[in-house]
């Protein structure tokens, strides 16, 4: 059974709780807290499951092939990549903790700006700025959700990113009852979920700032049934492969899915953004589960699980008919989204001195791997056809066998 490693606090580095406030957080979880910081993630993953969910109109109003529609989600998934495990080393090292309202900022401006975008360029330079707030918003509130978990890291983890599932699974069913019959400057219409993500966040970084303790860092004493450095090493270059298979598979769905059913079953562009969205609240409640489980039978076997038990589904998948893509796609995304909890803990417990350089670090990967997937799949529809991508893709869940490598981790009681 997967456990935790055993660490005093001043093994950590600021910022770190309040000794003060650090009772009080042990007693049990901060749900308020918790709960405005996944309400945080619902609007911020909305608002970015929107350049997705409207690409079938800006195929059609600009003419772009599926490679151009992959530079997009490259575009901003890779923004995001690229920044998010800096800005969680700077937060590391000191914490910012308005900063999740300043980066919605971005967001908004970007949302904006692609409403109004007429050219490709500009429509890259928008997504990119929407991908900078993703860049700034994670890493340092998964710290706010491990703070304000009581210990429960797996669920806190879950509640957290179940808002981002959420999020992601309205965009595209908003861009079906609002962007497709309005068109592309309703778009602006969301810079007001922005602007109440804003305010949210605003009100978390005042619950934040006074709970921060600068502290000098201190060498850390390995536990002695901890992980050696070579294995961890290991473990976490193992859990980024795992994070990207996932996050390529799931980019073959969410930026060409709607692509896959128009084409192969003729259905309308509203109806393949209605079936997206069933995949999408999939993985939502996927993601919920995930967490909690992965704190009572251990993280290892959920990662197991969820990566490797999702590749019957992904094998047939490319040979259903409607009614059956519609419901392996709801088992596919509620198995696979069950690690992505498990593997952000493993992660910070494998170097709890990085929270927010791992947090970032792996959200990061998720992005950049989504973005990567995108592109090369793109390149891949172009030559050889949708459908071929549906079929080489079913066989990436199979990485998951790289999970039985990864180490069992020592345990500290909770509570």
């Amino acid at each position: 059974m997967d456990k935790h490693v055993i660490t005093s606090e001043e093994t950590l580095v600021a910022p770190v709780v309040v000794p003060a406030i650090a009772e009080k957080v042990a007693a049990g979880p901060a749900y308020l807290v918790l709960g405005g910081i996944s309400f945080s993630h619902f609007l911020n993953d909305t608002m970015q499951s929107l350049i997705p969910s409207v690409y079938p109109i800006l195929k059609e109003n600009y003419a772009l092939d599926f490679a151009q529609i992959g530079m997009i989600t490259l575009a901003f998934q890779v923004t995001a990549s690229l920044l998010q495990p800096v800005v969680g080393y700077v937060t590391d090292k000191k914490a910012q903790p308005f900063s999740l309202a300043i980066g919605m900022g971005s967001t908004f401006v970007g949302l904006l700006l692609l409403s109004v975008a007429h050219v490709y360029g500009m429509i890259l330079v928008a997504a990119g700025l929407v991908g900078l707030g993703s860049a700034v918003f994670h890493p340092e509130s998964s710290r706010i959700a491990r703070m304000a978990s009581g210990g429960r890291y797996g669920y806190a983890q879950a509640v957290f990113q179940v808002g981002g599932n959420f999020g992601s699974a309205m965009g595209p069913m908003l861009a079906a009852l609002i962007v497709v019959p309005f068109g592309q400057p309703s778009i602006a219409w969301f810079s007001v979920i922005a602007a109440t993500a804003i305010l949210i966040l605003w009100r978390i970084g005042r619950w934040y700032k006074p709970r921060i303790a600068r502290r000098v860092s201190k060498a850390m004493a390995r536990q002695p049934n901890a992980p050696s450095p070579r294995r961890t090493a290991l473990a976490i270059a193992i859990l980024i492969v795992l994070v990207f298979s996932k996050f390529i598979y799931m980019a073959s769905l969410t930026s060409y899915y709607t692509f896959f059913l128009i084409h192969k079953f003729g259905v309308s562009t509203q109806t393949s953004q209605i079936f997206l969205f069933m995949f999408l609240a999939a993985t939502a409640v996927g993601t919920y589960f995930g967490g909690p489980i992965g704190d009572r039978i251990g993280r290892r076997y959920v990662i197991w699980f969820s990566i490797l038990g999702v590749l019957p589904f992904t094998l047939l998948l490319p040979f259903a008919n409607l009614f059956w893509t519609a419901m392996l796609s709801v088992v596919i995304g509620f198995v696979i989204s069950s690690a992505m909890p498990a593997i952000i803990v493993f992660a910070q417990e494998l170097m709890p001195h990085r929270f927010g350089m791992i947090s970032g670090m792996f959200f990061g990967f998720a992005f950049g791997a989504g973005g990567l997937g995108a592109a090369l799949l793109g390149e891949v529809a172009d030559a050889r056809g949708i459908e071929f991508v549906y079929h080489a893709c079913a066989f990436l869940p199979a990485i998951g066998l790289l999970a039985m490598f990864l180490p069992k981790m020592p345990k500290i009681p909770q509570g």
